[in-house]
């Protein structure tokens, strides 16, 4: 039973069980797990009663990957429903719903209406043909480039400092010359001044 229970469509599973001698088919409606062990401690299930209707979840098998040219060339398997609600006779449950994946490229869409249901099986929503999966486009993440502008304008911080260094080196300098200069002078007319005459 565990075997069966770990199964994705065991809920839609029609199995036979014996009640006091006597075999009856039944369907999986719950079941119960112990919160320590996850082990099943119960499990309810639903009588079969031949001619009669029953709304189930039917799992979405999909198959022959390797054959999609769409997921060869990168492409991503969006599932839109896992699961699809059907109504169905009791005589003809569906275990699970087979989607072919074979042939189709990226842009692909696979509808309700691609997949062969049983006889006197239908989905319960109606009106329209809804999507169970698309072949999507591999989404690729590009890092914004900065303009070419900000990259030729920028400099270096320390070519600025350096550059702003030797700029300020003549100008300590040539303030030195001036003042040797003016102390040059100075000493030059006081040279020329003539001694005073005696009288």
């Amino acid at each position: 039973m565990k075997i069966l229970i770990d199964k994705e469509n065991f809920l839609s599973n029609v199995i036979s069980i014996n009640i006091e001698g006597t075999e009856q088919k039944v369907l999986p409606r719950d079941i119960t797990f112990d919160v320590i062990s996850d082990e099943p401690i119960h499990i309810d299930f639903l009588r079969i009663v031949k001619g009669a209707k029953i709304v189930l979840e039917i799992p979405v098998k999909f198959i022959n990957n390797e054959l999609s040219p769409g997921l060869k060339r990168g492409g991503v398997l969006n599932i839109v429903r896992r699961k699809v609600e059907l109504k169905c006779p009791t005589e003809n449950i569906p275990t699970e719903l087979i989607v072919d994946l074979n042939g189709l490229d990226i842009g692909s869409s696979i509808k309700i209406s691609s997949i062969k249901l049983p006889e006197n099986v239908i989905p319960t929503i109606q009106g329209r043909d809804f999507v169970i999966a698309t072949v999507a486009a591999p989404t690729i993440v590009k890092e914004p480039e900065k303009p070419a502008e900000e990259t030729e304008g920028e400099t270096p911080e320390g070519a600025e400092a350096t550059a702003t260094e030797g700029q300020e080196k003549p100008s300590e300098g040539g303030e030195k010359d001036e003042s040797n200069k003016d102390k040059a002078g100075d000493k030059s007319k006081e040279e020329n001044k003539s001694p005073p005459e005696k009288k």
